[in-house]
């Protein structure tokens, strides 16, 4: 299948671009949204979203299968790694669950389509439309390939056009749904435009911080303090910057589930998307006092991950994220034989995988790509504390817990500062309606008019 010229993405690796190709690229999207965009109905556009979620957890798609065959070598992914998040994500791609984003975040799911009001702002005798803004620029992240498309759905949903600049070696996945949504409807497909060039040109972004009215980044917290300066005032800015994540495992949990389940979720969240997403845990807290101890944990934990290698595998790293993660468990072993406080397992003749279990509750940033610790704790408490670290750079925790401790230790860990809660099992997975970083994902988006009778 080659894909035919629609978007800059589709230009040999070589070429150039310039101010005024960008200029005129921004100004063609907004003929187009104008045209083709802004007038259709929240229904129709729904409808078109959850064809193509459909379409993308369908082996036979041809994007898909176009996808898998070449992402492993264009993002270093497996394939299985791959098709895992590929489902992950569409298959929430629903318009069931759309119009729930819609209504969670508006109020209303005709909100963007005319002036319509819930019950209480019918009894205040009021009235509001949203509206999304004419062109967003998405700077997207290298790492994982979900949030920039989930970027993609809400400015669909938000009647904006749309223009997303890809981290240099990212653009395939996002080109390929722009793609996809290209065949399904080609007006729909003309309102976005997808580009891939290397960093360090700021005239070109320039140009596009001049034609938009919101710009979207996902990048390191210096990266977005950099990009804000550079913004005009009346332009609205929305960054999504460094975040960590870490799971939490109640001793009681012990007793309703074997230790075999648990570790075989929290393989899961270490292995999707080669931990490198914002979602993806560093760290594992154990209690203590249950029936496992945190050191036996760490090691069914082990066993786990070295079998959702054998079915999943990690896939090729560089050499030097290979030596970092060797240096790291040289690190370790060195520590692991002169006390008994900390052990590690590890993948054989690999760095595929890496378990570090130490007595030492301080929360540890994790290399990545399949490297987790596991440290003990007495109590949450004793937990937060030792991640004080990170306070308020947390976005979500996957918990193990029985039903009746579950919503007291939920509360402590929002009143500390985290984002999202979820089981153990899911921290890679979130649901469409989830906010991101604490805020509604489709609320930031729109600009509002009440309308008071």
């Amino acid at each position: 299948m080659i894909l035919p010229n629609y978007f800059l993405a589709d230009l040999p690796p070589d070429a150039t671009f310039s101010t005024a190709l960008l200029a005129e690229a921004c100004q063609t999207l907004k003929r187009n949204r104008d045209q083709y965009l802004l007038h259709r109905s929240t229904d129709s556009i729904v409808g078109v979203l959850h064809e193509l979620g459909q379409n993308w957890i369908n082996p036979e798609f041809s994007f898909r299968k176009m996808a898998l065959d070449l992402a492993p070598s264009a993002t270093g992914f497996d394939r299985g790694t791959l098709a895992k998040g590929l489902d992950s994500f569409f298959g929430q791609l629903t318009a069931e669950n759309l119009r729930r984003l819609i209504e969670q975040d508006l109020g209303h799911d005709r909100r963007l389509n005319e002036l319509v009001a819930t019950d209480a702002e019918r009894m205040a005798k009021r009235s509001a439309i949203a509206r999304g803004p004419e062109l967003i620029f998405h700077i997207a992240a290298g790492n994982v390939p979900n949030p920039t498309l989930f970027g993609m759905v809400l400015g669909l949903l938000a009647r904006s056009a749309q223009l997303v600049k890809c981290a240099s070696g990212g653009a395939l996945l996002p080109r390929l749904f722009a793609h996809s949504l290209y065949e399904t409807e080609p007006k729909l497909g003309a309102c976005l435009e997808v580009a891939e060039w290397r960093g360090g040109d700021q005239s070109l972004e320039d140009t596009l911080f001049d034609e938009a009215d919101c710009v979207i980044a996902t990048g390191s917290d210096d990266t977005l303090a950099a990009i804000r300066k550079r913004i005009p005032e009346d332009v609205r800015f929305l960054g999504y910057g460094h975040r960590l994540s870490f799971g939490y495992i109640a001793k009681d949990s012990f007793s309703i589930f074997n230790a075999s389940q648990i570790a075989a979720k929290a393989a899961l969240d270490v292995a999707a998307w080669n931990q490198l997403g914002c979602l993806s845990p560093h760290v594992f807290y154990v209690e203590h006092g249950g029936r496992i101890s945190p050191e036996q944990f760490a090691k069914i934990l082990s066993t786990e991950l070295e079998q959702r290698e054998a079915i999943e595998p990690r896939g090729t790293v560089s050499a030097e994220v290979s030596a970092m993660i060797a240096s790291r468990r040289a690190f370790y072993e060195v520590r692991a034989a002169h006390s008994p406080e900390t052990r590690h397992w590890f993948s054989d003749q690999s760095t595929a995988w890496t378990v570090v279990y130490e007595a030492d509750p301080l929360f540890q940033i994790s290399c990545l790509h399949r490297f987790i610790y596991v440290k003990g704790v007495a109590s949450l408490t004793e937990a937060l504390h030792a991640a004080e670290q990170v306070r308020g750079r947390v976005s979500t925790v996957g918990l193990a817990t029985t039903g009746e401790q579950s919503r007291k230790i939920a509360t402590e860990l929002a009143r500390w500062g985290v984002t999202r809660i979820c089981p153990l099992g899911q921290m890679q997975n979130p649901p469409l309606t989830w906010r991101h970083d604490g805020r509604p994902a489709l609320g930031d988006l729109v600009t509002w008019t009440d309308w008071e009778e």
